[in-house]
């Protein structure tokens, strides 16, 4: 009768462990992947490169989940232990295999990406270690849950398989935190990029404008006066902090005061604005070229 009248709280027990472990166990996994991007760079392949911001996203959700899905987890087995929680009971069969099979269809989806990955071009070194990563997690859950529906002595047996896979996965979460600290971007450094992406934004609006400046007259503006002259749109704030030097008919050059460098080719979230605004901290300048090119007997500009 306790049991039925606690059905409830066991459902919200099992329930908000399920969903506590899928994102735990995709955060692990994704920064391991995200380990294995920074320390496996490939300059060809687009796909699978670092990207601090998936790490961050990832360490988030694990910082989270994990302690949700283990203080939800105890709660389980202490109930299983004591027999307030009847190990026959339908709650607990029905809603273990219901999470065996939600953490199979998102394992399933998991590694058909990472394959998908290899199949598109990946390195076989990085393809390897992210389905071992992968394999190795699913097999942890999977295991463990079907060890836990099948064992026979609950109330009043202390088991050590399941101590051991409960210490273990919480050893192994706690070392894969551990390690991403070593490669995650400080929250100074992100609010430093972000300020220097707004400076690139203002470069490129910049240089865009210039082009057309020399389309519209076949000449460079003299400075900002005269291009904000020929396009109202533009104001002072536009060019705050920035610097416009003509260096030749069709040459002229664009500067500005960066906080930090975005020259780490290996992660994507610095790929913005494309390798060509590629910066150092510091004052940094930009050669730009006019070209003309005739295509189909029209004038058309490139900049380099």
């Amino acid at each position: 009768m306790t049991q039925q009248n606690n059905a409830a709280k066991y459902a919200f027990f099992y329930m908000l462990s399920l969903v506590s472990l899928i994102f735990m166990s995709l955060a692990t996994g994704m920064i391991v992947f995200q380990i294995i991007n920074k320390k496996i760079v490939d300059v060809i392949q687009s796909r699978g490169q670092f990207s601090s911001d998936q790490l961050k996203f990832a360490i988030s959700a694990l910082i989270v989940s994990a302690p949700i899905f283990y203080i939800t987890a105890r709660q389980i087995f202490k109930n299983l232990f004591s027999g307030a929680l009847d190990k026959d009971s339908q709650i607990r069969k029905w809603l273990t295999y219901f999470i065996l099979l939600i953490s199979s269809v998102v394992m399933t989806g998991w590694l058909i990406a990472v394959v998908n990955a290899f199949l598109d071009g990946e390195l076989t070194l990085k393809f390897i270690l992210k389905a071992l990563t992968a394999i190795g997690i699913a097999a942890i859950v999977f295991t463990f849950y079907l060890y836990d529906i099948k064992r026979e002595n609950v109330m009043g047996a202390k088991d050590n398989v399941i101590r051991a896979y409960f210490y273990g996965s919480l050893a192994i979460v706690i070392a894969v935190f551990a390690s991403s600290l070593f490669i995650v971007e400080s929250p100074t450094a992100t609010r430093d990029r972000k300020k220097d992406n707004e400076v690139l934004s203002k470069l490129q609006s910049l240089d865009n404008s210039i082009r057309n400046y020399y389309l519209e007259n076949e000449k460079l503006p003299v400075d900002f006066g005269e291009l904000m002259a020929e396009f109202n749109y533009l104001g002072d704030k536009d060019f705050k902090e920035l610097e416009y030097v003509v260096k030749e008919e069709k040459t002229f050059e664009l500067c500005a005061n960066f906080r930090i460098s975005n020259e780490d080719e290996s992660d994507i979230s610095h790929d913005i604005y494309g390798k060509e605004w590629r910066h150092d901290a510091g004052r940094q300048c930009f050669e730009r070229k006019i070209r003309e090119t005739d295509i189909i007997g029209e004038p058309r500009l490139k900049i380099d």
